[in-house]
């Protein structure tokens, strides 16, 4: 292909995230896929091209543009090579017109920034949106991280935690022995801390309430030594069935999982009730500290559904509540820099359950924010997540 038919085919997979991100279709990633699978004749070179372009313009405008092709004529403003390719060739975008459409804004919604955590300064909010990097977790149920460090030399060892490694952004693990056997998981730094601050221990009755695929899930398993009682709930039957095959190949045998009906939840774990040394709660929430990771679900939050998953949190809150031991913690956490997502939702759990306190999550990161912590990609290097740990009177 050349440079500007890559430049034309990054339109129009734009424009396909354009209108999925407001339809609330497929992921970006989904629709790349699908794009490229139907595309056979662009090589490996072009569809890197390809995809680099079209997430340039999803980082660069944090309000939805009207259409692909005004997010980069706005871009070609900025970069010369870039107008170059606007050459109308037969198989690249029609030359630009001094009076067509573009793109406005910066790289965050303007609605959103009054939301944010008092941390994320002016300084930090451009890291929300860098590349991320590849971070893994050494399964200590089957090895350990000086095992895993020998077998990647390209690796970096976290010192926040303790089986944490790092790739560079790009690396290509997905085939790697480590990770089909179970010796690796792939699990961002911050949702290593939040298992950290759980301090399970082997012997203990542990509840993953929004498991979800189960990564936290089999980092807890191991934190147990596969010595208790660990259950994985969700409502969402095709992310719980990910688990189990996860939980098979990371040797991670004391994991049981529950298909929850929404509304029946208390009752779908009464046996459970006022039983769990430790209850984690990684809820649904706007994912706003994962936009290094997929930037275009800046395009899909709005006030309305903020609103939704709010309510949602605060309810997941009172639900785990009921499970937890006298004495007994309950982990919070939200991947999320959202001020009302993470220490609102905690401040206003305390004012309506007396006796219930906040207690140091004991993590090795994070700055305190409010009755928890929040990490950041700028201050840690991590996805941005907030999390806090109570304990039941």
């Amino acid at each position: 292909m050349t440079p500007s038919a890559r430049l034309q085919s990054a339109i129009e997979l734009l424009d396909a995230i354009l209108v999925a991100a407001k339809e609330g279709g497929a992921s970006a990633d989904q629709l790349a896929k699908a794009f490229f699978a139907q595309r056979r004749y662009a090589g490996s070179k072009d569809r890197r091209a390809v995809r680099e372009l079209a997430w340039q313009a999803i980082r660069r405008f944090g309000e939805r543009p009207e259409s692909a092709r005004s997010a980069f004529v706005a871009l070609a403003e900025e970069d010369v090579e870039l107008a170059n390719l606007f050459d109308g060739s037969d198989y690249g975008p029609a030359t630009m017109g001094a009076d067509e459409p573009r793109a406005r804004g910066g790289p965050l919604p303007l609605w959103i920034i009054p939301h944010l955590s008092d941390l994320i300064e002016t300084h930090e909010r451009p890291a929300l949106l860098d590349r991320a990097p590849l971070d893994l977790r050494a399964n200590a149920l089957k090895t350990n991280r000086e095992d895993v460090a020998a077998q990647l030399p390209d690796a970096d060892v976290l010192v926040q935690t303790s089986h944490a490694l790092r790739l560079p952004t790009g690396y290509q693990v997905e085939n790697h022995p480590l990770l089909l056997d179970g010796l690796v998981e792939i699990q961002d730094l911050g949702s290593q801390l939040i298992v950290d601050a759980c301090t399970v221990r082997p012997g203990m009755t542990v509840l993953d309430l929004c498991a979800g695929a189960g990564g936290k899930t089999l980092g807890l398993a191991a934190a147990m030594k596969n010595d208790g009682h660990l259950i994985a709930s969700d409502t969402n039957r095709n992310r719980l069935d990910q688990l189990k095959p996860r939980a098979n190949r990371a040797g991670a045998t004391i994991v049981e999982t529950r298909l929850l009906n929404p509304g029946r939840e208390i009752d779908m774990l009464s046996d459970l009730v006022g039983h769990c040394d430790v209850v984690l709660i990684d809820a649904p929430c706007s994912g706003s500290g994962t936009w290094r990771r997929n930037p275009e679900t800046r395009w899909r939050l709005n006030p309305v559904r903020l609103d939704r998953v709010l309510r949602e949190q605060e309810k997941l809150l009172n639900i785990g509540a009921h499970m937890v031991a006298p004495g007994g913690h309950l982990v919070y956490a939200v991947c999320s820099i959202i001020a009302n997502e993470g220490r609102g939702q905690v401040s206003n759990f305390l004012k309506s359950h007396i006796g219930w306190r906040a207690v140091e999550p004991g993590v090795g990161a994070g700055r305190p924010e409010g009755d928890g912590i929040i990490v950041t990609p700028y201050h840690d290097g991590s996805d941005g997540f907030f999390f806090a740990k109570l304990a039941k009177p």
